[in-house]
């Protein structure tokens, strides 16, 4: 039977500028165990555009983060052979700002040194054609497979989406009110580790760990924002905690060799990239994406550009959106991590 719930949604400092939607939260599949091993935990170090970089960068997180002293360790707290492993990657900039291919394929090197089989290693995004413009398959062990959940030129179908797992409400009257989960991910996977990046977005302030899996998880989220509104405060969080997708991902690893401080998640301008050179991995998405805010809003502020939070009418010259970063806190209070940066520990190696 389905199980069906309305999400009650906490009051977030950081509110919207109108009132919160009432959600349905959907789902035939039960929780696994808590995926966060590592709450208010995060591992950080440099890392540079080069194969032996990322390699090295991977391995003092990895290891920092779980305390043990090799990565097979590392990796066996989180990824066992018989899994079936997702790496939800972010090619929403690509070519230029994506996922990097050899972070992508270091991840995948290592999972098969855990012993999970090539062809049980998905790589996968919600659109055809930015996966090609990625082109990841270079950098991945023969046999890794690519996963996009719709066509680039007839994007909508929801064919690959999973119509018994759903949030549905309402935003502005439009007619189709469900968001469907993958169906790779309800049906196929049993561990996803998220690859986001570090980027500016406009209308959720930034774009992490947390709208990474969320928004690039299910169909027809791009409702949420319309004219100068986005629901984006509290539709991230409501997708993200939705079973299985929440319980499967067990691991995130921020990719900061570039990323965008202005005019994100898309790449209208090479002046709005940046090369942060940080790698971030843990377990706490919401603890992560805090980490990020002060990432991006320190190079606005050196660039001269306004803050994430600022909310008078300066911010709209620059964004069709207010910008909601408040989808963090929102997330923390829904349960999904650790927001307060004085109980966040990063960890630097």
């Amino acid at each position: 039977m389905l199980r069906r719930a309305f999400v009650q949604l906490p009051a977030v400092a950081a509110a919207a500028t109108h009132a919160l939607p009432q959600y349905r939260s959907v789902s035939p599949y039960a929780a696994g165990p808590d995926p966060n091993l590592f709450p208010a935990r995060v591992a950080s170090t440099k890392v540079t555009e080069s194969a032996e970089s990322v390699r090295l960068s991977l391995s003092r997180c990895m290891q920092a983060l779980t305390g043990v002293k090799s990565d097979r360790e590392a990796w066996a707290a989180f990824i066992q052979p018989t899994d079936v492993v997702g790496i939800k990657v972010n090619c929403s900039g690509a070519p230029k700002i994506m996922s990097h291919p050899l972070i992508v394929g270091e991840i995948a090197r290592q999972l098969t040194l855990s012993g999970v089989a090539p062809q049980n290693i998905f790589i996968y995004e919600r659109f055809a054609d930015q996966m090609v413009a990625a082109n990841y398959t270079p950098q991945l062990p023969a046999g890794s497979q690519i996963h996009a959940m719709e066509d680039g030129t007839r994007r909508g179908g929801i064919s690959n989406y999973d119509q018994r797992a759903y949030v549905e409400t309402d935003f502005f009257g439009e007619e189709q009110t469900r968001s469907f989960l993958s169906k790779l991910v309800s049906r196929t996977l049993t561990k996803i580790v998220n690859v986001p990046n570090m980027k500016d977005h406009g209308a959720a302030g930034v774009t992490g760990c947390l709208k990474n899996l969320a928004y690039g998880s299910f169909s027809n989220v791009a409702r949420s924002h319309r004219d100068s509104r986005t629901h984006t405060l509290s539709f991230i969080g409501t997708l993200y905690q939705l079973e299985p997708l929440r319980s499967k991902s067990v691991l995130h690893v921020m990719d900061g060799i570039r990323g965008v401080w202005q005019g994100g998640p898309f790449v209208k301008a090479d002046r709005y990239v940046f090369e942060p050179q940080r790698m971030l991995v843990g377990t706490d998405p919401v603890a992560m994406d805090r980490l990020l805010i002060d990432i991006i809003e320190n190079k606005r502020r050196e660039m001269g550009a306004v803050s994430v939070w600022d909310r008078s009418p300066a911010a709209m010259k620059d964004s069709r959106y207010f910008r909601e970063p408040g989808h963090i806190e929102f997330a923390g209070k829904l349960g999904l991590g650790v927001y307060d940066r004085a109980r966040i520990a990063e960890i630097a190696v």
